[in-house]
């Protein structure tokens, strides 16, 4: 294996996916923008672009964080955007109901004005027509005669509403205003010009009868203009000439009335929304405010604080909530209590234990020492037993140490001796120390990365211990293959990394890999003595390190066990130079065969530290990746335990 394998330092990017194959860069401008991103990946092409979205989420960041937290705001936001189309709604109905209303009261109260003022207008003609034809005769002058008519008439008809409506007479199209005297004529400074509509007059023009419109009412004194409802028809002169007659109705009034129902139905709906979104924030208050404590007490539990009680007050549905929360907590701290004090007796009772045995231990140590070195006079079977039992008895020591170790991480009691170490200089002990067992096996061990020095404050003791298992278990399941040791550091971390080629693991056996006296095959011979407890044991060091214990591995792939530890004591780990899965795998072996970026050299592990004090929670190590694209050291943000079948 090269030196290659090794991967960046934390928080360098990891291997770089090519160009796309097939690209043309357009000439234009406007395809170089297309291009860039801006229309096919939002503005990746444009730095403008991209600093201006960047400057425009930056003040909506905190209002979407708070709606997403707080579901208070989000019901009373909703009872309000709810309420206000509610009341949106309404107000629209109900002025389109008062706004016909009063046209429709307006229009036949004008339509009843204009046809008294068409009827009175025809008596006039008429009682004028019957006078001139009397034994007076005509007069003298008709054209003056009627135009005096005319204008009597106009003033007569406006007299009867002063300010309720204007009268204006027009000619037709086909009289001669000039030789007939019937000039237009208007009462109240009306413009008889922009005041009646063209398409009116023409439908007048018609003599289908009284015809009606709506338009504005326009004055030649300087008076603002009005909307208005204008009435006329076509009537005839005391010379029986045709002329236009038309009724102004004004609509201020109403127009005045539609804005004070305006005025009140806003004044009214505002109210009404306010007053909505103040009861749907005490009537969810008094909902959440519950809950909010539940959850803050839920979260003291989960601290560790399991006195917390929740205050319940009344008989609903919150309060019976409330007790069924504070009973639940009062059982889980029962529980809780129990589960301690049976741990408590199992630590002790196996740390008496452990001590207890040692005086016996010891003493039958020294009867078996005594026996092995008289073997030779014995007969063979009795010599062989005196072998045995010597080697039971080194297990039996090396069970117990491991038992007191063990317990004094339960207790709490472990203690790190740490000084600056040179992790060569461990490891060379490690693998000077496995060469006979890896002699025995056919084994070569590789150690790569030693050049340079990989410096980290560590206890020297604990780490010798931990890859002293782990080059072992390497050797002992690696089937005759090579097993490679690799080195590096890069940023604030240093790793050593074990490589085996042996049976690896199957899906499933990861998860109980580090846990104590477990094997992976119960039928496989010890050749090692081990005592179930080295993997457990390890794990507990690189907790007491603030490091990082992690494994991969695949079925008859081997496997790869990682020792991640920070330069300096009491540093955060944030990556791990090494990938755990390592550059020969066989899906990386696939990816680089069809030319994409391999998978453990993508990403750095991120395995959160665990603190040293606690001693419940799951093991933070990663599950090995059989298959798939997933880059294994990216998913060692899941606390599962994994490695191959190591039981030492």
């Amino acid at each position: 294996m090269s030196r290659d394998s090794a991967a960046s330092a934390p928080g360098q990017p990891g291997t770089r996916a090519g160009r796309p194959v097939g690209r043309r860069t357009t000439g234009s401008r406007w395809g170089q923008f297309t291009e860039g991103g801006l229309l096919q990946g939002g503005v990746q092409g444009s730095p403008v672009l991209r600093l201006f979205m960047r400057w425009v989420r930056r003040p909506l960041l905190p209002v979407m964080r708070l709606w997403r937290r707080n579901i208070q705001l989000k019901v009373v936001a909703t009872t309000l955007l709810m309420s206000l189309g509610v009341v949106l709604l309404l107000g629209f109905v109900v002025i389109g109901q008062v706004r016909n209303g009063l046209l429709d009261a307006k229009v036949k109260a004008s339509q009843s004005q204009a046809t008294g003022g068409f009827t009175v207008a025809k008596q006039e003609a008429d009682s004028a027509a019957g006078a001139d034809d009397g034994p007076g005769g005509p007069d003298e002058n008709p054209v003056q005669n009627v135009s005096g008519w005319m204008s009597a008439l106009v003033e007569s008809l406006s007299s009867g509403g002063q300010g309720a409506f204007s009268v204006v007479t027009l000619s037709t199209a086909s009289a001669d205003n000039d030789s007939r005297g019937l000039g237009p004529r208007a009462s109240g400074f009306v413009d008889w010009s922009l005041s009646v509509p063209e398409d009116l007059r023409d439908r007048v023009d018609e003599g289908a009868g009284a015809a009606q419109s709506y338009t504005r009412v326009f004055y030649t004194n300087g008076q603002a203009s009005q909307p208005a409802l204008i009435i006329g028809t076509q009537l005839n002169d005391p010379k029986n000439t045709p002329y236009q007659l038309y009724y102004l109705f004004p609509l201020t009034q109403e127009e005045k009335s539609l804005s004070l129902v305006k005025g009140t139905l806003a004044t009214a709906g505002l109210f009404v929304v306010v007053l909505l979104g103040a009861i749907a924030w005490l009537v969810v208050r008094q909902v959440v405010t519950p809950v909010r404590m539940a959850a803050g007490i839920a979260e003291r539990l989960s601290a560790g604080r399991l006195q917390e009680r929740m205050k319940v007050t009344g008989e609903d549905d919150i309060a019976r909530l409330g007790e069924a929360f504070n009973k639940m907590a009062q059982n889980l701290q029962l529980k809780i209590q129990q589960l301690e004090d049976l741990s408590r007796m199992q630590r002790r009772f196996v740390s008496d234990v452990s001590h207890e045995l040692r005086t016996p231990l010891t003493t039958v140590r020294m009867a078996a020492d005594v026996i092995h070195d008289a073997r030779v006079d014995f007969d063979p079977m009795t010599a062989r037993s005196a072998e045995l039992l010597a080697d039971q008895l080194d297990r039996f020591e090396t069970l117990l140490a491991d038992l007191l170790e063990i317990s004094r991480f339960d207790a709490g009691a472990a203690a790190l001796e740490a000084e600056p170490i040179d992790l060569r200089e461990v490891v060379r002990r490690v693998v000077s120390g496995a060469e006979p067992l890896a002699d025995r096996k056919g084994t070569h061990i590789q150690v790569v990365g030693d050049q340079q020095p990989v410096v980290a404050e560590a206890d020297a003791r604990r780490v010798e211990r931990v890859l002293r298992n782990l080059v072992v278990n390497a050797v002992e399941h690696g089937e005759g293959k090579d097993v490679v040791v690799k080195l590096a550091a890069a940023g604030g971390a240093v790793a050593v990394a074990v490589r085996d080629y042996g049976v690896g693991l199957k899906p499933g056996e990861a998860t109980r890999v580090f846990s104590r006296f477990w094997r992976a095959d119960p039928a496989r011979a010890r050749t090692t003595g081990g005592t179930g407890l080295g993997l457990s044991i390890a794990l507990e060091d690189a907790r007491l390190h603030g490091g990082w214990l992690q494994a991969w591995g695949e079925p008859g792939g081997g496997s790869q066990f990682r020792l991640t530890l920070p330069r300096t004591a009491d540093e955060p780990l944030r990556g791990s130079p090494i990938p755990l899965e390592p550059k020969d795998s066989r899906r990386n072996r696939g990816l680089n065969d069809a030319g994409l970026p391999l998978g453990g050299t993508q990403k750095l592990a991120t395995v959160p530290a665990q603190p040293v004090s606690e001693r419940t929670g799951p093991p933070p190590m990663i599950a090995p990746r059989v298959t798939g694209a997933v880059d294994p050291a990216a998913a060692s943000s899941s606390p599962r335990p994994s490695s191959s079948c190591r039981c030492r």
